[in-house]
């Protein structure tokens, strides 16, 4: 059988989107899977049907993601200390599917120096030691990739997190990280 990967992650932004995607799968295809990018066409009667173009693209992403039987989220910064928030929501639904997933990041900083470097002089000390925001809520302090929700669904479906820190210019492009997870949830898929 051949395992079937969702490519989530905001590569779907990049000027050339599509690309991004051809070369993903293309890592996919040297481990003998096959790499769905979010932007591959896939026939929905239901998306079809809708005006709200915003709609239609939910509609066949969650259509693919259901058509797949791993997931490989890229969970590099986003806009912000965290992932992107589109992919977090499909790692969420694939890991509520049952399904294996796995993650990568091609910065190496953890969730929470990229936080306090996002809020600059609004993050402070609290008198324990702990980092909280100006509103006063507290920083996750794990030392992990992301969110503890993220890390902890991946490492309960039996995934990795793999971790590179590539230059700036190279951060969505350089798929040594994503390369790493591939390998990771294709060996979990054969062993599952």
């Amino acid at each position: 059988m051949t395992i079937r990967i969702y490519l989530a992650g905001p590569e779907v932004f990049l000027a050339d989107a599509v690309a991004a995607g051809e070369a993903k799968k293309a890592v996919c295809a040297r481990h003998g899977a096959v790499g769905v990018f979010p932007l591959d066409p896939i026939d929905s009667a239901l998306a079809d049907a809708q005006a709200d173009r915003w709609y239609a693209i939910y509609l066949r992403n969650e259509a693919h993601i259901r058509s797949c039987d791993a997931l490989v989220a890229n969970l590099t910064p986003f806009r912000g200390p965290s992932g992107d928030a589109g992919t977090v929501y499909e790692l969420g639904f694939m890991r509520a599917l049952g399904r294996p997933v796995a993650a990568y990041s091609t910065v190496a900083a953890p969730f929470t120096e990229r936080t306090r470097a996002f809020l600059g002089d609004a993050a402070r000390r609290r008198a324990d030691g702990e980092w909280e925001d100006a509103e006063g809520l507290s920083l996750e302090s794990f030392g992990l990739t992301d969110n503890l929700m993220l890390d902890g669904g991946v490492r309960a479906s039996g995934g990795i997190v793999a971790v590179r820190d590539v230059p700036d210019a190279a951060r969505w492009t350089d798929l040594a990280a994503f390369e790493e997870a591939v390998r990771a949830i294709v060996a979990a898929c054969a062993h599952g």
